[in-house]
């Protein structure tokens, strides 16, 4: 069978074979500790579940728009005001099943043959993989190169020139935990100005995960970026709904209509009960979000403390998200051979940092969305490993 050259250039992500690993060792009667995977151990609070049972109770069962039904819309718009004091009509939102169709779309309608697209590495690795997979030349910027990895404007500007059609950014940043800060990002949407044919895509799916009181520095707060800005969002980490696949993107007025025909011709519409369970969650309640975060903040302390007390290994104090990404290097072993040695020998489960990128040779990430008891026996299983 002989299929299209593109498809061969996609990439995966190395988390979903690291999960059948573990799965695999699990019937061979190993014990193992899942530190791979980028979900919280907390499930989707109660009146967001009542609210989905209620809709399919209510006859909510069929077709939707394929933008999202207006009432779900004007949720988002609603939240992003209440966050931000940005005003966003909700013509411009668009629902979709989870984060990656924002991505895919976004980088389909910019990436071609003779196109340059600028993406961070390490970074989530479907940028780099639907980069490919159009034909444009993916351009990495280097987040190893600053100590606490998080953005460089200067850095991502001097990447910029006349075949740049995307600028992808991600903060706070998946795999690192970085988070930056609204000077760095000032400094950067100003020079931005000076580039008005590059569209930019900021995926913000963790900006409720932010640590240390720090505020988020959206770019939904760029008025004068509007016409060429995507931003991604969504309910799967702020609500533990991973498995919900909830997302929404927020797009320039001149590109709707095109998302609208790739929703048509992709997925027709998202879960209509689910919908209504995503307009429960941004008008309900944070309770649940403060709890988790809260116990985040514990976890982050402890696996922090944790990593860098054992042999050879030091690592940052993540600034967002759940993820940390410490440098195994002095141990003498390459990520990699360090995450074989992990999984196999300790039966603790994690993502060698080349999973994300081609610059994160020395690293590791772990999730410690997970029980402190758990984090703690990982901490225990890995220091025995090293001596």
């Amino acid at each position: 069978m002989k299929i299209a050259k593109n498809v061969n250039k996609l990439g995966t992500e190395a988390v979903y074979n690291i999960f059948a690993q573990t799965k695999e060792l699990a019937k061979q009667g190993k014990d193992i500790l899942d530190l791979s995977l980028g979900q919280s151990d907390f499930k989707s609070p109660k009146h967001v579940v009542d609210a989905a049972i209620k809709a399919l109770k209510d006859g909510h069962h069929g077709y939707t728009l394929p933008n999202g039904i207006i009432e779900c819309r004007e949720a988002v718009s609603r939240k992003i005001k209440n966050l931000y004091n940005a005003n966003i009509d909700p013509k411009r939102i668009v629902i979709m099943p989870g984060g990656k169709p924002t991505m895919h779309y976004a980088i389909s309608f910019f990436g071609e043959l003779g196109a340059e697209i600028i993406y961070p590495n390490p970074g989530f690795p479907i940028y780099e993989s639907m980069i490919n997979y159009t034909g444009a030349k993916a351009v990495p910027y280097n987040l190893m190169e600053k100590k606490d990895n998080s953005i460089d404007a200067e850095k991502i500007l001097s990447l910029i020139n006349e075949k740049t059609t995307l600028l992808i950014l991600c903060n706070p940043h998946n795999p690192t935990g970085s988070f930056t800060e609204k000077k760095e990002i000032d400094k950067l949407a100003k020079g931005l100005l000076n580039f008005p044919n590059v569209t930019i895509l900021s995926d913000e799916i963790y900006s409720r995960l932010i640590f240390d009181e720090k505020e988020m520095p959206t770019l939904l707060n760029y008025p004068n970026l509007y016409d060429r800005l995507i931003v991604l969002d969504g309910w799967s980490k702020t609500y533990a709904m991973t498995g919900w696949r909830l997302g929404w993107g927020v797009w320039p007025e001149s590109l709707i209509e095109h998302v609208f025909k790739f929703c048509v011709n992709n997925h027709s519409c998202v879960n209509a009960a689910a919908q209504y369970a995503a307009i429960a969650a941004l008008d309900g309640p944070e309770d649940h979000l403060n709890s988790m975060r809260n116990e985040f903040k514990i976890r982050r302390k402890l696996i922090f403390e944790g990593l860098n007390s054992l042999k050879g290994v030091k690592c940052n104090l993540p600034g967002g998200s759940f993820f940390i990404f410490p440098d195994v290097q002095n141990t003498g072993m390459s990520g990699e051979e360090f995450f074989q040695k992990c999984l196999h020998d300790a039966g603790v489960a994690i993502i060698p940092g080349t999973a994300f990128g081609k610059f994160a040779v020395h690293n590791v990430r772990l999730n410690f969305a997970i029980s402190r008891e758990n984090i703690s026996k990982a901490i225990e299983k890995i220091d025995k490993i090293l001596h």
